[in-house]
């Protein structure tokens, strides 16, 4: 499945970002705890250079709770500053602004200590469709930012000020411009980073159905209460598509349509809770 999706406002955010990271003290940088590792994005690396940076997973309720708790001791072992959330649940702001805190204690009593006061900056950054925006509403107790179940929503560069002075730079969802792994790419379309759109969603369907046999057949029988380890993939779209009347005049399937269904049902958590990324050093 060859996916390249790299439009020209991905380009002028990463310009925008590289001006601006200049300005401020740390990186919040947002993962999909559906698939933490295929939404590292290179463009990023050189962006962050030496500012501390937290990580943090977030939809944790659509996620693996075992595969979270690897990623967690992963991050520790990198004695990395993490958190893993649900960003649309006010409960888990105090995590959230603790872990912000704890992560420039030291940047903030070195400037107190010469004398200067003034509000801590997080740039907020991440692949589209991560939850960056729902993370700073979060943050906020209130509907600070436009948020949407699509990549693209935010465009421009926003700054959201917390009661607690601590100072957020919301920035647009930002992918990179060649896709050299195949796997990462799907994922990524799974998770709605890439626009349904520009994809086929009838092959995305069939990569996902492929992985879910693979590493969740259990939930994926379970979800449309057929088998699942004997079949090929078309097969088993087509079986689908025949059990949710997903058919056109005279009987034949209605491929779209199954396929955005089969997409949609991952996406709100009905199939059930799947990480499909492990970190680097683990083989699936």
């Amino acid at each position: 499945m060859n996916i390249q999706w790299f439009p020209g406002h991905m380009t002028k955010a990463l310009r925008m970002m590289e001006e601006n990271v200049k300005i401020v003290d740390a990186v919040g940088y947002v993962l999909d705890a559906r698939a933490p590792l295929s939404c590292f994005n290179p463009s990023f690396q050189s962006l962050i250079g030496n500012k501390p940076c937290v990580f943090i997973l977030n939809k944790c309720d659509l996620a693996d709770d075992g595969k979270i708790a690897i990623w967690r001791n992963y991050f520790r072992a990198q004695n990395q500053p993490f958190a893993s959330v649900t960003a649309t649940m006010s409960a888990e702001a105090g995590k959230i602004a603790s872990l912000f805190e704890q992560a420039t204690q030291n940047l903030k009593d070195k400037l107190r200590s010469k004398g200067v006061f003034k509000p801590i900056r997080f740039m907020i950054i991440g692949v589209p469709n991560c939850g960056k925006s729902t993370l700073i509403n979060c943050l906020s107790g209130k509907k600070a930012l436009i948020t949407g179940d699509k990549p693209g929503v935010t465009k421009g560069k926003q700054w959201v000020r917390l009661s607690s002075g601590l100072e957020l730079l919301d920035t647009p969802g930002t992918l990179w411009p060649k896709f050299d792994n195949e796997t990462v790419a799907s994922r990524l379309c799974f998770i709605g980073s890439v626009k349904d759109d520009v994809v086929d969603v009838c092959e995305v369907a069939n990569s996902l159905l492929e992985q879910l046999c693979q590493l969740y057949p259990e939930l994926l029988e379970r979800r449309y209460k057929t088998q699942c380890r004997d079949k090929k993939v078309n097969e088993l779209f087509d079986e689908i598509a025949v059990r949710r009347g997903f058919l056109l005049k005279g009987g034949e399937i209605d491929r779209e349509r199954c396929a955005k269904a089969i997409l949609d049902d991952f996406r709100k958590g009905k199939i059930g809770k799947i990480t499909f990324d492990l970190p680097p050093e683990i083989i699936q």
